[in-house]
């Protein structure tokens, strides 16, 4: 009957290596073993394994909590990631203390899954508009003139700088949760922070005008004489609206994005046959 005894053996103490650590682990196994039915669920238990072993040396405690980091969940890599690993090794330390020391148990299933589901959603949206549509075109702004020059440094740079940021911003924010345990959620949806992302947000519509306005090269050939002076319809725009051609274009492509939905490929079909019809009639 040995096997039926328990372990009952205290839980060890969670450092902020720890916490690192499984932060680390989530970030390289993000989308390696995503499922249709899980989707990241099977990514942060990866993560969070080590912290749940050195908090169970109950074999059933720890089986369940593995059951309880593998229910269904989504969210953006740093942002939602770090902050929710933090979160949760927190919320499992004060589960295990409270199991190890037979209170009663507070931090229950449905708390943490509730805790984990309500800011999963609302910190993949701060994380991709902050990540997505605003800090990796800075980066590309930065690197396209190194790319038109021809310099390798120009895809590279974006990539590595993006890439070291979210790792950094990731194991902050999971270090911070952790230390802060559940009033990290109360801190994501402060005031400051809010204001913070909005103004994040204002900027990362500024930088997509810039690369547009400098990027996207849009002329028009089309010229027509009258009592011999001759009108460059080109020049004339540059006049009265300068860049309204570009603009044009990449307001085009939003509007199709808008009611087609997020289709590149044909967006792409789309406009290289109404830019080959326009060129070949002489309008651009």
């Amino acid at each position: 009957m040995a096997e039926m005894i328990k372990n009952t053996a205290a839980p060890e103490e969670i450092t902020k290596k720890d916490v690192t650590k499984a932060y680390l682990r989530w970030h390289f196994a993000n989308e390696i073993p995503h499922s249709f039915e899980r989707y990241l669920a099977p990514s942060l238990l990866y993560g969070m394994m080590p912290i749940l072993r050195k908090l169970y040396k109950d074999p059933d405690q720890l089986k369940a909590a593995y059951k309880r980091q593998l229910l269904f969940f989504n969210t953006q890599l740093s942002w939602g990631g770090g902050v929710i690993t933090g979160l949760m090794s927190s919320m499992e330390q004060q589960r295990a203390e409270e199991e190890y020391e037979n209170k009663e148990v507070m931090m229950q299933d449905d708390l943490m899954y509730n805790t984990k589901a309500g800011l999963m959603g609302a910190l993949a949206g701060i994380g991709d508009a902050i990540d997505s549509g605003t800090v990796q075109y800075i980066f590309i702004a930065i690197a396209v003139p190194w790319a038109q020059e021809g310099s390798p440094l120009g895809a590279i740079f974006p990539f590595i700088c993006f890439a070291l940021y979210q790792v950094i911003l990731g194991v902050f924010f999971a270090r911070q949760a952790f230390t802060m345990g559940r009033n990290a959620s109360g801190l994501m949806q402060s005031t400051g922070v809010q204001t913070a992302i909005e103004t994040l947000s204002v900027l990362g519509l500024f930088m997509m005008g810039i690369l547009a306005g400098n990027y996207v090269k849009v002329t028009s050939a089309l010229k027509f004489g009258i009592s011999g002076r001759e009108f460059v319809i080109q020049d004339i725009l540059d006049q009265i609206v300068p860049g309204i051609l570009p603009l044009a274009v990449v307001m085009g492509v939003y509007l199709f994005y808008t009611k087609k939905g997020l289709k590149v490929t044909q967006a792409l079909l789309w406009l290289t046959a109404i830019l080959i019809v326009l060129a070949g009639i002489g309008i651009l």
